[in-house]
């Protein structure tokens, strides 16, 4: 993971998620080439919000995904988007192979929750002794 700052118009920023997601009924559906192609969108879908995926690995029951953020992003509804278009990708690409494990035409591929844990650079003491060294402005 880069501890590189990232810059923006109005803003300096380094945000990194670990979020996680899991099959509906944890179900052992992803395969190899599903976790590829989810790769693929969340790529897609991120660049195309500023963000970067930095990794996306998984299991037959979940994924988990390192996102640089940029700041301009509400992260419920971009991990909303990652998983609404994953889902419909996937479903569509691989029908036959999810529909042994799910059924019904609008069957969820993702379990509704989700897990974002955000992942700092720097120990929350490290910074919270930075705030309290501040000068308190001029004399």
């Amino acid at each position: 993971m880069s501890t590189k700052l990232r810059k923006a118009s109005h803003s300096i920023f380094s945000i990194h998620l670990h979020v996680i997601f899991v099959t509906k009924y944890r179900r052992k559906v992803l395969t190899r080439a599903m976790i590829e192609d989810a790769k693929k969108v969340f790529q897609r879908i991120l660049e195309s919000n500023y963000s970067i995926l930095s990794n996306c690995e998984g299991e037959a029951d979940h994924l988990h995904l390192l996102i640089d953020l940029h700041p301009n992003n509400n992260i419920s509804n971009l991990v909303s988007s990652l998983k609404s278009a994953s889902s419909r990708i996937l479903r569509k690409k691989y029908s036959q192979e999810i529909a042994q494990h799910y059924w019904g035409k609008n069957a969820k591929l993702w379990h509704d929750s989700k897990c974002i844990i955000s992942c700092g650079g720097v120990p929350l003491e490290v910074i919270k002794q930075y705030i309290d060294n501040q000068s308190g402005g001029k004399e």
